[in-house]
C-alpha cells in the first residue's frame, strides 16, 4: 500500500468513526431513555392505564407519590395508576429540571423536578415533586426498572 493510499485510509476511517460518534449521540442510551419518560408523560396525561404500565419491568420496584409501601408487581403498578389516572380529568405530567446519568449503554437514570396537574370541580390544580426513573435496555426495548416520585416540600 502506498503512502497515498494509508493516508487516505486513515482518513477514510477517521471520519467514518466521526460519524459513527455523531449518529450515536443522537440515538444513544440518553436519547431512548428519554423517549421512554416522554412517553411516560404522554400516557400519564392521556390517562392511558394500559400505555403507561407497559413501561414498566415486570419486576420493576415503584414509589409512587400516593404509595404507602414499595410497588413491586405488574399488578400493584396498574392498581396505583388505575386509582391515580382515572379521577380529576384532564391529566398532565412535564418533566422540568432535570438530570440524565448515563450508566452504562444499557442502564439510564434520570432525576429532576416535575409537575402534575389534575383537574378537580372544574379547576385545574399543579402538584410539583421530585421525580426518579432508572431505565433499562431489556432486549430491544427500554424499561423503567425503579421509579420514585415525591410531592416538593413547600419552601
Amino acid at each position: 500500500m502506498t503512502r497515498q493510499h494509508l493516508l487516505f485510509s486513515c482518513a477514510s476511517l477517521a471520519a467514518a468513526a466521526l460519524l459513527s460518534a455523531c449518529r450515536s449521540d443522537s440515538t444513544g442510551p440518553a436519547n431512548d431513555a428519554m423517549a421512554v419518560v416522554q412517553r411516560w408523560a404522554t400516557a400519564f396525561g392521556e390517562s392511558n392505564v394500559d400505555a403507561i404500565v407497559a413501561l414498566y419491568a415486570p419486576d420493576a420496584s415503584f414509589f409512587g407519590t400516593g404509595s404507602k409501601a414499595l410497588v413491586t408487581t405488574p399488578e400493584q403498578v396498574r392498581s396505583y395508576f388505575e386509582a391515580g389516572l382515572n379521577r380529576d380529568k384532564p391529566r398532565g405530567a412535564e418533566l422540568l429540571e432535570h438530570s440524565l446519568k448515563v450508566i452504562s449503554d444499557d442502564v439510564v437514570i434520570v432525576t429532576g423536578l416535575d409537575r402534575v396537574s389534575g383537574t378537580r370541580d372544574g379547576a385545574v390544580y399543579h402538584a410539583d415533586g421530585r421525580v426518579s426513573f432508572v431505565l433499562e435496555r431489556r432486549g430491544s426495548e427500554w424499561k423503567i426498572v425503579h421509579f420514585h416520585r415525591s410531592v416538593l416540600p413547600p419552601s
